[in-house]
């Protein structure tokens, strides 16, 4: 009787799943074009992403065109080190990877945060391992009303729900409405956020001792990450790795 029912809810299973891909079949994510299953690409449009794989530097994570040993950074972290530890990205900003940034960020499409999170578990192995919190990078009150979500909140609080960790949402603020990122030179990025961000008094404690995960969707001058990594290490925070879904490559 027990091995009957079993089979019945086996056969139950398979024919709801059926139905729902008749109704909702699934769709690439990117193109739209019928695919294998949801939240993926289409061949095509996999062929279109760029990931980003060792040989990079070590610390920033920007990719070199040759492998230049184990340990090696670029000559960018020399000259000007960054405040985090090190940084993580998943794939190249552009073609695929940077339509579905843009889909989720400006269209809502939430549920490719599933997509892109399977990504940078893969590229951040190592600085997951150790990790005692996870923080998204903030928007100010007044961005996060006209948009309605936060991207890169969305980003972390799934990071954390897939690895296991901890995710601190509402201790890292955005204190001063700034100018949008995009379209600015490097220098202007950085005086854009410089001392955008704090840690509220009453999380310090929170965030004191604390190795943390810093999330944002887009790694392009750093000049985001670097001002916000600053605001949790001067609250106390141990140190500070920065995942994000893409990043900008120059070529050098």
């Amino acid at each position: 009787m027990k091995h009957n029912l079993s089979f019945a809810y086996l056969i139950a299973r398979r024919l709801a799943t059926s139905v729902d891909q008749l109704l909702y079949p699934p769709i690439c994510a990117n193109c739209g074009v019928f695919s294998s299953h949801h939240n993926a690409l289409c061949a095509q449009c996999w062929k279109d992403v760029k990931f980003i794989e060792k040989p990079y530097c070590e610390v920033s994570g920007h990719p070199f065109a040759f492998d230049l040993g184990e340990g090696i950074v670029s000559a960018d972290v020399i000259a000007n080190p960054p405040p985090y530890k090190r940084a993580r990205a998943a794939v190249v900003y552009d073609g695929a990877a940077r339509k579905i940034v843009h889909l989720m960020k400006y269209k809502d499409r939430q549920e490719l945060s599933n997509l892109m999170v399977n990504w940078m578990v893969r590229a951040a192995r190592d600085c997951l391992v150790d990790v005692d919190i996870i923080v998204p990078v903030p928007l100010h009150r007044w961005r996060l009303l006209s948009r309605r979500f936060n991207q890169s909140a969305e980003l972390a609080r799934n990071l954390a729900r897939k690895t296991d960790k901890n995710y601190l949402t509402s201790a890292l603020v955005r204190k001063k409405s700034t100018l949008p990122q995009v379209g600015l030179p490097a220098i202007a990025r950085q005086n854009n956020v410089r001392g955008a961000f704090i840690v509220q008094e009453d999380k310090k404690p929170d965030i004191l001792g604390k190795r943390i995960i810093l999330v944002d969707d887009v790694y392009t001058t750093g000049a985001t990450v670097d001002a916000a990594s600053r605001a949790l290490l001067q609250a106390g925070a141990d140190e500070v790795s920065v995942v994000t879904f893409a990043r900008v490559v120059n070529e050098h």
